[in-house]
């Protein structure tokens, strides 16, 4: 029987193999470790990205939101500019049309006035050709004067200053009697003595706020249907026109008169004012 014998052969690593693998291995974790901060960066990297875009998003909301806001309000501004354009607009059709209609009147007035010398003189000629003593020459000059007086004070009415409305302007209380002959309006006098105490003249309730002697100008305020306006630094004559509900014919006040701490002038009221006013009273009651 033979001897089996068993060969046992131990191969040795090579002595570089381990350090190899070591050095493989820190590699691996140093890759690893160079990943996982780069990823982490990464990360960070994102969110401060997805932050940003976020407070951009908020901020580009914010400003369309206040850029529609502000849209909104200038659509308004401009819906009230046409609505108070359309007003001045239609104050300034009823303006043109009271200012021709005024005067046309006072050139109907002048050629009445014209009309009424003419057939005056014919009739003084008249009455001369048949009454030739000396009193009926006497009586007709009379006359001749008397028409002449009458038609120098019409003339005289027509001087007088017209404000932008086409009325005319009374400088004191004889062409505001003169005013009155005319028939066309009706005149209240008045004289406000003290400041800041409102005083009743007709429909219209006046207060002297301030004068400025020197000037010529005065400030007061206005109560009319309860709705009270103040009207600063006016000049004397110059007329404060105003509308009353339902009327289409302006009211006016004239200060024609300024002292220390008074005023005096009239209210001017239209007869169609007053006939309008009666006929709503009427139906009212």
């Amino acid at each position: 029987m033979s001897d089996d014998r068993i060969v046992e052969t131990h191969t040795e690593s090579p002595a570089w193999m381990l350090p190899a693998v070591v050095v493989l291995g820190l590699i691996a974790i140093g890759g690893l470790a160079f990943g996982w901060s780069a990823s982490s960066k990464l990360d960070a990297t994102q969110q401060s990205v997805t932050a940003q875009l976020k407070s951009t998003q908020q901020a580009v909301q914010q400003d369309m939101s206040s850029l529609k806001d502000r849209l909104a309000q200038d659509e308004k501004a401009n819906t009230d500019l046409q609505g108070d354009l359309k007003v001045v607009t239609d104050k300034l059709k009823i303006t043109q049309g009271q200012l021709k209609k005024a005067r046309q009147e006072a050139v109907k007035l002048n050629d009445a006035t014209t009309e009424k010398v003419t057939a005056l003189d014919t009739s003084v000629h008249s009455e001369l050709a048949t009454k030739a003593t000396s009193d009926d020459v006497k009586t007709v000059d009379t006359k001749v004067v008397g028409v002449k007086t009458d038609l120098d004070a019409t003339r005289e009415d027509l001087k007088m200053a017209r404000s932008e409305m086409g009325t005319l302007i009374a400088r004191n209380h004889d062409e505001i009697d003169q005013l009155r002959r005319l028939g066309e309006r009706d005149y209240v006098e008045f004289t406000i003595a003290s400041r800041n105490k409102p005083e009743k003249v007709g429909n219209v309730t006046v207060e002297l706020r301030g004068v400025n002697e020197k000037r010529n100008q005065f400030s007061a305020a206005v109560t009319i249907e309860d709705k009270r306006f103040e009207k600063k630094n006016r000049a004397m004559n110059e007329p404060i026109f105003f509308y009353l509900s339902g009327t289409h014919i302006p009211e006016e006040i004239v200060i024609n008169k300024i002292g220390k701490n008074s005023v005096s002038g009239y209210l001017s009221i239209p007869k169609a004012n007053s006939q309008t006013a009666a006929a709503a009273t009427k139906s009212g009651s």
